[in-house]
């Protein structure tokens, strides 16, 4: 699995959303929202022992500065927290810190889709699907009002989601496709890669195994070079149940595995199936 050197010219921004998603070990935070970029690039890479200490840091400076200019950052840090219990598939934990997040967010449109959708997000992962629809439509008018080009290719992940769990597998790859088009503009490596990931589960749920396989194996190649390793777990067991062009399942399933098992020792805690 690539992980890039640390440089002097590579920034938090980068990693956390940039061309460098595998860069280790990571630049120091000078700010409170550098803070948050690099506990963006550490989960992102499945370092949750040390994505977890930054929003911590963060949380602490935001509780001791003033509310109105620390609020969206400590909104962030909470949405973000929660993201990562869900990747580790805690959607029943996840969910409080999301309703706290949006509080906290105040109407601002960044941090309010950011918690929205986490909220529709924890609400698909526990089966609560018409909640988890309601969340999403709450999301799109800050999505809109939002600056963050990231926000719409996070909505288009999560309706796909929904539509797989739905049933409705042609809306599911309308949504997955969107989030490609969307990632495409970004300068994120990382919003590509789980943009691929999001369309072969909705491929596979639209009952196109073939095209599914395809686009796991060009995922699965990709979280390697980038070195995302909770994104390499996801695809891996998905092309480890539906089979792969380009690899055995012996080798799915020791990629699974051995990515399952490095992420509990970068600090991760699996929820019991």
């Amino acid at each position: 699995m690539s992980k890039s050197p640390v440089s002097a010219a590579i920034g938090l921004d980068d990693v956390a959303f940039g061309s460098n998603p595998g860069c280790w070990p990571l630049p120091p935070a000078a700010t409170p929202h550098e803070l948050w970029l690099r506990a963006v690039a550490a989960g992102g890479q499945g370092h949750y022992d040390s994505a977890l200490s930054d929003l911590g840091r963060l949380q602490r400076l935001a509780a001791n500065g003033p509310l109105a200019a620390n609020a969206p950052l400590a909104s962030l840090a909470l949405s973000t927290r929660a993201s990562f219990l869900r990747q580790l598939g805690w959607h029943h934990r996840s969910r409080s810190l999301d309703g706290q997040a949006l509080t906290l967010a105040n109407g601002l449109a960044a941090p309010s889709a950011d918690a929205l959708i986490g909220l529709a997000a924890d609400a698909l992962g526990v089966g609560r699907f018409a909640a988890s629809a309601r969340a999403l439509l709450r999301a799109a008018e800050p999505v809109t009002d939002s600056t963050a080009a990231r926000l719409p290719v996070r909505f288009a992940w999560v309706s796909a989601e929904l539509a797989m769990v739905s049933g409705n597998g042609v809306a599911a790859v309308a949504a997955a496709e969107q989030a490609i088009r969307l990632a495409e503009t970004l300068a994120s490596a990382r919003h590509r890669v789980k943009s691929q990931v999001i369309l072969a589960a909705a491929l596979c749920s639209s009952g196109d195994v073939d095209g599914s396989r395809r686009a796991a194996d060009k995922a699965l190649l990709q979280t390697a070079v980038f070195g995302l390793v909770p994104l390499r777990w996801a695809v891996a067991s998905l092309l480890a149940d539906i089979g792969s062009e380009r690899h055995s399942y012996a080798e799915l399933a020791a990629i699974r595995d051995m990515s399952a098992e490095t992420v509990i020792r970068q600090g991760g805690v699996w929820c019991p199936r």
